[in-house]
């Protein structure tokens, strides 16, 4: 549709609720002004948000609290938060809101702005297809649709008659489809012959605390039986680089052999010939790099076991659940030993053609991820403010195929 024939978004009231939504919503307010380039926006965004644009009616900072302990110790301020964001909203008239992540606070102020009359939006799908179905009838009383990364996503809300976009993974725009290997290796320090192991024990304290020694013990053992083999560890922050070089101590035959970086955590998957990581976006991101992979992950008891019971998929990475298939071994919890994950990775370090084949199969889902997800969201906004059919996304009658 020519820019002339479309009907003007005029303002969009934004809502992130941490630095991951401040990304995104600034990709999205770039989109949105190339198509309207008088469009107005409000509401809370980062430092991203207010350089594109946002008027920011309260620091980022305000909705970034994690921990059960922690919300319950803010809710009242909270509660005043999402008050004042009503009756600004509302006071401001936007075309649309959109909540960008942030479910637990942002889909409740979806709820009363849209049953105030104003049409909403949500930005990046909460967890419901994985847990607590339930709140997908919450979800449809709060959005006038829900716009998705993933197409699997997509099909859960296309099975519960939820009005969605389908608009791909800003990650899959970032990233190239084509990877150097030997430059990267270059770049980081490490050897151009031999292998590499990608090793990622996740950024957050409790997951070095479950992970990191089983992960150092497994590297102990494949270095022990690969003489060539080379470790390369990004540390996520410099408080995770000190915990990891804590730990190293009570191995130091890996000192020679295990390379610790800064960050630089896509460079390190890139350089390698496979990763070990624990599960959740860094299994997506090695997927993106097209790196073959094990999944491993350990948790306190007692969330494992609860866990177990309220999780309702069949798989806990996202290459497999967006293939549908166990294209990645993932070994939970009691199955997480450094004997198994070390027999994993060596039959898949032996395994030449095998980690060929999958790295050209997730290439292939690379591109099928890569669709300009800023333009589309926008598009998707844009049809909503307009009253138009969503674009395209996963067809209701294939949602059963699909959907968890």
């Amino acid at each position: 549709m020519a820019a002339a024939e479309r009907q003007a978004v005029r303002r969009v009231y934004l809502v992130a609720g941490e630095l991951s939504g401040d990304i995104l919503g600034a990709g999205l307010m770039r989109a949105l002004r190339a198509r309207h380039p008088g469009v107005e926006f409000r509401g809370i965004g980062g430092p991203r948000m207010i350089g594109e644009g946002i008027d920011s009616r309260f620091p980022l900072e305000t909705l970034s609290v994690m921990g059960l302990v922690e919300v319950l110790r803010h809710l009242p301020g909270l509660l005043r938060v999402r008050r004042a964001l009503k009756a600004d909203a509302l006071a401001w008239r936007p075309d649309i809101m959109v909540g960008i992540d942030a479910p637990d606070f942002n889909l409740g102020l979806e709820r009363q702005l849209r049953e105030a009359g104003l049409t909403t939006a949500h930005y990046v799908s909460p967890s419901v297809w994985a847990w607590r179905q339930g709140r997908v009838k919450g979800i449809a009383k709060s959005v006038d649709a829900m716009l998705t990364f993933l197409p699997f996503e997509a099909a859960f809300y296309a099975r519960h008659r939820v009005p969605v976009a389908f608009v791909g993974h800003p990650l899959a725009d970032e990233l190239p489809l084509t990877t150097d290997r030997l430059a990267t290796r270059e770049a980081l320090g490490l050897p151009t012959e031999g292998e590499v192991l990608a090793l990622l024990p996740g950024s957050r304290a409790n997951e070095i605390r479950f992970l990191g020694e089983t992960f150092l013990a497994a590297a102990e053992t494949l270095c022990a039986a690969r003489p060539g083999l080379r470790i390369v560890v990004p540390a996520a922050t410099p408080q995770r680089r000190a915990e990891l070089e804590r730990r190293l101590e009570a191995h130091p035959a890996l000192v020679e052999r295990l390379t610790l970086i800064d960050g630089q955590a896509r460079e390190a998957m890139v350089a390698s010939d496979a990763v070990l990581l624990a599960s959740g976006t860094a299994a997506l991101e090695a997927m993106l790099c097209h790196r073959p992979m094990l999944v491993a992950y350990r948790m306190a008891p007692a969330t494992h076991w609860l866990a177990r019971r309220l999780v309702k998929t069949e798989w806990i990475s996202l290459p497999n659940l967006i293939a549908r298939e166990s294209l990645v071994p993932e070994l939970i919890q009691d199955a997480a030993t450094p004997e198994a994950i070390a027999a994993r990775l060596g039959a898949m370090l032996d395994d030449a053609p095998g980690r060929a084949a999958l790295e050209a199969r997730f290439a292939e889902m690379h591109e099928g991820l890569q669709r300009d997800a800023s333009r589309r969201a926008a598009e998707a906004i844009e049809a909503l403010v307009a009253g138009r059919p969503l674009p395209a996304s996963v067809a209701p009658e294939r949602a059963e195929e699909v959907a968890p």
